[in-house]
Formats: C-alpha cells, sequence, structure tokens
C-alpha cells in the first residue's frame, strides 16, 4: 500500500515517524457492548509508545440520547487542547481490532478541518505482532491550540437522510452485516427495529479488510463498492449502527479518491428508533 498521511499509513511509516516531534499518536479503541472488553483499561496495560487514549463516548455530544454523536467543535477544541493535540501534529489514530473505530476517530478530525491526520492500517494487533514496541505508561502531554473548521458538508442527520432515500440521491451505503441489514439478525441495542433505511445499498464493512484486519487495496476496495450496486461518480451518504463503522466505508471511499461523501452521524441507533421513518427488510 501506499503511505498517505491524510488517510491511512503502514506500521513501517509509523516505525520510521514514531519519534517525530510532531506526531501525536491516538489509541481510538472501542467495541460494542457485547464484545466484553474495557479499551481504557486495555490501553492503560499496552499502547503504542507516545499515545494518547481517544474515549469515543466521553468526546461525544452529551446532550444527544444516541451514542457518541460527534462533539461540539468547542468541546472537541478543550479535549484536544488537554491531550496535547493541535495545529501543525501529524495525527495517526489506531485502534485494537485491526481497522474499526480509528476510522471514527479519523472522521472527526476531518469533521473538524483537520487535513494531517491518518489511520494506522491493522492497528495495534499487526502492530505487537510485527514486534514493535509498546509500553504501559501514558505520555504527559503539553497544551496545543486546535484551530477548527467545521466541514459539515461531511455529516448528515435524520431529515437529510430521508429526503436522500426519497430521492434515492446521494446514494446510502450501509456498513452493517447483511443478516442485520435484511433484517434478519437482532440489533444490539435494545428497541431499535429490523431492517434497513428503504432504498440504501449494502456494503459490509468487513469486506473492505484483508483476513488480517488491515484495509484492501484501493482496486479491490473498486470492485467492492461496484459489486454492492454503487455507482462511484456519485455521492455517497455512509451509515452503520451507531455512526463507527460507517467511517470505514468514508476512509475507503476517500482513499479511492472519491470526495462527494458525508456520514449519517445517528445511523441505525436513530433511524431504527424513530417510529415515523419507514423500515425496508430483505435484499430492497
Amino acid at each position: 500500500m501506499a503511505d498517505d498521511p491524510k488517510t491511512l499509513v503502514s506500521t513501517d511509516w509509523l516505525a520510521q515517524h514514531l519519534k517525530d516531534p510532531d506526531l501525536r499518536l491516538l489509541d481510538a479503541s472501542w467495541y460494542l457492548p457485547d464484545a466484553g472488553r474495557d479499551p481504557k483499561a486495555e490501553y492503560n496495560d499496552t499502547h503504542i509508545p507516545g499515545a494518547r487514549f481517544f474515549d469515543i463516548d466521553e468526546i461525544s455530544d452529551a446532550r444527544s440520547d444516541l451514542p457518541h454523536m460527534a462533539p461540539p467543535a468547542e468541546k472537541f477544541m478543550s479535549r484536544m487542547r488537554a491531550m496535547g493535540v493541535g495545529d501543525g501534529h501529524q495525527v495517526v489514530v489506531y485502534d485494537g481490532a485491526g481497522v474499526l473505530s480509528s476510522a471514527r476517530v479519523w472522521w472527526l478530525f476531518k469533521l473538524m478541518g483537520q487535513e494531517n491526520v491518518a489511520v494506522l492500517d491493522g492497528g495495534l494487533p499487526k502492530w505487537v505482532a510485527e514486534g514493535h514496541p509498546t509500553e504501559d505508561m501514558p505520555p504527559i502531554p503539553r497544551d496545543r491550540h486546535m484551530t477548527v473548521r467545521m466541514q459539515n458538508q461531511l455529516v448528515r442527520d435524520v431529515t437529510q437522510v430521508a429526503q436522500a432515500s426519497k430521492l434515492q440521491d446521494p446514494q446510502i451505503v450501509d456498513a452493517r452485516a447483511a443478516a442485520r441489514f435484511r433484517g434478519e439478525a437482532p440489533e444490539p441495542r435494545e428497541g431499535l427495529r429490523a431492517g434497513h433505511i428503504p432504498g440504501s445499498r449494502n456494503l459490509p464493512y468487513a469486506e473492505l479488510l484483508t483476513a488480517e484486519n488491515t484495509m484492501k487495496s484501493v482496486d479491490d476496495t473498486k470492485a467492492a463498492f461496484e459489486a454492492a450496486g454503487i455507482d462511484l461518480s456519485r455521492p455517497v451518504i455512509t451509515t452503520c449502527g451507531s455512526g463507527i463503522t460507517a467511517a470505514i466505508l468514508a476512509l475507503a471511499l476517500e482513499r479511492m479518491g472519491h470526495k462527494q461523501w458525508s456520514l449519517y452521524d445517528g445511523s441505525w441507533a436513530e433511524w431504527g428508533m424513530f417510529p415515523t421513518v419507514p423500515v425496508a427488510t430483505g435484499d430492497a
């Protein structure tokens, strides 16, 4: 793969740049409640040297009943300042699954107008498997100001998605597993209807990853989108269960040079709860 500090970098790239003074590493591990894993405890036990822990559930919009919605700009700025992440830094985000929640934090940085941010391909598992160093001590951050310029075109709300569903434009692509998309498997969150947004296409995020949980090549990624019936010349809204894996699709689109994408932040946690919006089941 070609390393791109604005989308995806390899473990080799990180090993070469680990000591760069302007590199800021973030451990953004997050798991579904039924995974039985505690990402903060795992971070405290083992992380890549210099990494700070980015708490997706805490650095979110506390006013929303929905899980880990994008925080207001002021909250993001203050949390990043306290973590010593700001203007002039190259940010690399990783997670403990390979590529899962790290893409969500990449998207958050993009939403806040930050360009120099990349996901670590293969994450902590690949880094550890290759024998690279880890530590258990948190870094001592120094305050750093971050200038935020919200990129509102990168996020969509339920009203905008309902309109896209009716008009079939932009295309809506759902990253959940096929059985959840079809409404055959129960949702991991209680109280949600089963199924998908009418007119949406299904591209399970796992189909964009290799067996080692690294991102597939750009050509293979393009083929996966096209096989799912997505026209890559048209705009795309990505969605999933709660806005986490939808960001993997967004990262994949950005890597392919497809710039007309946005992410439905509420995703199924919101759509599946609203009694007034329609739900489709099956493949269509």
